[in-house]
């Protein structure tokens, strides 16, 4: 591997290897551990997004890899543990029965029903803590070994597991969401590790001191209640008031500026893209019109780093099945590991 990295050139054309971006490392002599997880058993609308880890690799060797915040990043080292085709397996027979429940409950009918669905929800609700037991176990693993860990999901129940993994690590750290939806639904249509209730499972360990919210605009009245009700410990920046301070002429700078106040020391940064305009992923799971730019994005990132608060982790989640919707994962992908790097030093 060392002698791979010294005949390596990064200006050169991108090598299909079947790690991300190319890039000639392997578990050993990377720094930043990505791993996938092909899951959206509990996703209520558009479907797909478990196949987002696998368009992000394939997207992921067109990317030039200069990035103006950290040119030499990817000198780190990064590595994608292989996609789990047994959990991809998993997802689509869970999947099916999960659409049942789901459609026994928009006819308003209980699941006690003939047929009775109680037993499948049960199932589902363990394969489901199965995966999240799964991406604990794996990323404690690499903690331990001075790695730093990322996540591609897959529907936004994803990165369960790395928040609790990290919890072990650090007792008290922040959650940056990017998001069109708060996520704070305890057990959405009864599937307690539902895409809908990762922020309020989140929110389950003490050592997650602050979750800040930005792009929400798909939200119900008892996640506001929640929110308006967590004594500070959520702050929430809604789309249409970031865009309302925009029009009135503050800053986008200032408004990061205050978002990241709100945050401590340490920060994991999840990445739902449906929070992003859906022109950059029209394929995620729940689309939902208005949202943030790329370049906004980066440009909170940025703010965060030059704050001087460190990256400890970061999940990327809902990117459709489709190839631009790949190709705008894999930038988010490797513009998070950069600023994650740069922020460690």
């Amino acid at each position: 591997m060392i002698n791979q990295l010294q005949n390596y050139n990064p200006s050169g054309v991108g090598e299909i290897n079947g790690n991300l971006f190319g890039l000639p490392f392997d578990y050993e002599s990377a720094n930043l551990i990505v791993f996938a997880v092909p899951w959206e058993v509990t996703v209520s609308y558009g479907g797909g997004t478990a196949n987002g880890p696998q368009r992000i690799l394939d997207a992921s060797i067109q990317l030039d890899l200069f990035d103006f915040d950290n040119p030499n990043g990817w000198k780190q080292g990064i590595f994608l543990v292989e996609i789990p085709q047994d959990t991809l397996e998993k997802n689509n027979y869970y999947r099916t029965l999960a659409a049942q429940i789901i459609a026994r409950l928009a006819q308003s009918q209980p699941l006690t029903d003939t047929p009775d669905l109680t037993q499948i929800l049960t199932e589902i609700n363990q394969a489901s803590q199965q995966v999240n037991q799964s991406l604990f176990t794996q990323c404690q693993e690499a903690i331990n070994q001075g790695k730093q860990v990322a996540v591609i999901g897959g529907d936004h129940s994803s990165p369960l597991g790395a928040f609790q993994a990290l919890a072990t690590k650090y007792p008290n750290y922040g959650v940056l969401h990017i998001d069109a939806h708060a996520d704070l639904r305890d057990a959405y249509e009864g599937f307690e590790f539902s895409h809908a209730s990762i922020m309020f499972n989140a929110l389950k360990l003490p050592q997650i001191s602050k979750l800040v919210q930005v792009g929400l605009r798909d939200i119900s009245h008892d996640e506001v209640q929640m929110i308006d009700q967590s004594h500070g410990r959520i702050a929430a920046y809604y789309d249409p008031v970031i865009k309302q301070k925009l029009y009135a002429g503050i800053t986008w700078i200032e408004i990061c500026r205050e978002i990241i106040s709100h945050l401590p020391e340490y920060v994991y940064i999840s990445f739902d893209v449906d929070g992003l305009d859906p022109k950059l992923c029209p394929n995620t799971g729940t689309p939902v019109a208005g949202g943030l730019e790329l370049e906004q994005t980066f440009c909170l990132f940025r703010e965060l780093v030059n704050s001087g608060r460190k990256i400890i982790g970061f999940d990327v989640c809902e990117v459709g099945d489709a190839e631009w919707d790949g190709n705008v994962g894999a930038r988010v992908v490797y513009k998070l590991a950069n600023l994650m790097e740069l922020s460690q030093r």
